[in-house]
């Protein structure tokens, strides 16, 4: 399609090039205008209508809408300000430079830009920053016939129809009704009958993380966002939701690598940019790993004495660090989730502990089969190796369990206490036991 499309308007024939795109979906046509050089995209982009321009402009790189932006005319992006859904506009705008948005704003009426205002004002991680306001509203007076005809009046350019909001004449939040439910109610039926009172909903500057953890847990696809006074201000819908666990998702694997969080994509980013999103975390760490040289001189004289226990140094941290890691991976699995609270501390210690004695256990049995038998290496530097072994992976698994939770109850992101921070911590631990052992067992 991609191929037949470009033919065309390398031809000239615009008409059948956008019969062609009109058949296409919105998302595809993106996708497709991503891989395009600008000039062709530009060609593309003004032959679609415009309710299909809108919609293709909200699934486009923003980087790719500031240049369309940019190269348009003022009515073209009226057209487009028009046609887009409003909490697509205001995702656009956060991530435009002011020239930009000055420019969008300028062909708004002053209603909407003051609207637009107002929504860029909310902190980036709250629902004020992600709600849209195009939702449907109702009066519980209302029957099920009249609501029914207010749906068909005013839902075309709404959002989302699914869920109707039951509101006072000061806008007060007072209950919702499915769409699902009014139509398969009688129609003389008030909507206050069937409505759903005190219904769940959040505030403006909730954090996205709760949101989230809100939607997962109660299956919503929408929820209305009220202010201080409970008046209904907006509505997160469920496609806003997806993109913020895409972005928590993203920005935890990167803390999870040592690495700043950034959501721009890996081959547009700056290499500078890159650099220096590595950097800061990677000399923190390689400051860090000077404890454990340290550790490593100050038993020197063991190391000399016997050689053969420097040979056991890398499997030991590996191990160690491996421990840690899995138990860390899990329970900030489990805090993201909800699964795992801060005061399951205790539990998580003992289970960890369970864990570690049976992993310990294991592991340290299958070594000493293999250095004392196999490898015919001296019984109590076996013992030396395995002994440290066990209380290494005891400890760093207790350690991979307890930092997130720590972290999470200081209001640290628990990712921060991943792979790199707790192998440095293991790291230095093991050494610090096995040459402990060493000293006590070789009589060194």
């Amino acid at each position: 399609m991609k191929e037949l499309i470009l033919e065309l308007i390398e031809k000239g024939k615009y008409s059948e090039a956008r019969n062609k795109l009109i058949d296409m979906n919105e998302v595809d046509i993106a996708q497709l205008l991503e891989e395009l050089d600008k000039q062709k995209l530009l060609i593309i982009f003004r032959i679609l209508p415009k309710e299909i321009a809108a919609g293709v402009f909200s699934y486009i790189s923003y980087e790719l809408q500031g240049y369309i932006i940019e190269s348009i005319t003022d009515k073209e992006i009226k057209n487009i300000i028009d046609e887009l859904f409003f909490d697509d506009t205001i995702d656009f705008l956060e991530e435009m430079p002011s020239n930009i948005v000055k420019r969008v704003l300028k062909t708004t009426d002053e209603d909407t830009r003051k609207l637009i205002n107002q929504f860029l004002k909310y902190p980036e991680d709250s629902a004020g920053s992600i709600m849209t306001i195009e939702y449907v509203d109702l009066k519980k007076e209302m029957t099920v016939e009249q609501a029914l005809e207010h749906i068909k009046e005013t839902g075309v350019d709404k959002e989302t129809i699914d869920t109707c909001y039951v509101l006072d004449s000061n806008r007060i939040l007072e209950g919702v009704v499915t769409i699902r439910k009014l139509i398969l109610s009688n129609g003389s039926t008030l909507v206050k009958d069937i409505m759903t009172s005190d219904p769940i909903y959040i505030n403006t500057h909730d954090d996205h993380e709760e949101i989230a953890a809100l939607f997962k847990k109660y299956d919503f696809i929408s929820m209305p966002v009220v202010d201080n006074e409970r008046r209904l201000v907006g509505i997160v819908t469920i496609d806003d939701v997806v993109d913020i666990i895409d972005q928590e998702n993203t920005e935890d694997f990167q803390k999870m690598a040592a690495m700043h969080p950034s959501d721009e994509e890996y081959l547009k980013t700056n290499v500078l940019a890159l650099a220096k999103q590595r950097i800061t975390w990677l000399l923190i760490l390689m400051i860090s790993a000077t404890f454990t040289g340290n550790i490593i001189t100050k038993y020197n004289e063991v190391l000399q004495s016997v050689v053969v226990l420097a040979s056991f140094i890398p499997m030991l941290m590996d191990t160690g660090g491996n421990s840690g890691s899995q138990s860390s991976t899990l329970i900030i699995r489990g805090l993201a989730l909800g699964e795992i609270r801060t005061s399951d501390i205790l539990k998580v210690i003992l289970k960890e502990i369970q864990v570690s004695f049976i992993v310990g256990i294991t592991l340290s049995a299958l070594n000493f089969l293999r250095i004392y038998f196999l490898k015919k290496i001296d019984l109590y530097i076996s013992l030396t190796v395995c002994i440290t072994l066990f209380f290494t992976i005891i400890i760093a698994k207790i350690i991979g369990g307890v930092l997130p939770i720590l972290a999470k109850k200081l209001k640290v992101d628990p990712a921060i206490m991943a792979s790199p921070l707790i192998t440095t911590i293991v790291d230095a631990t093991a050494l610090i036991i096995y040459f402990s052992v060493a000293t006590r067992l070789l009589h060194i």
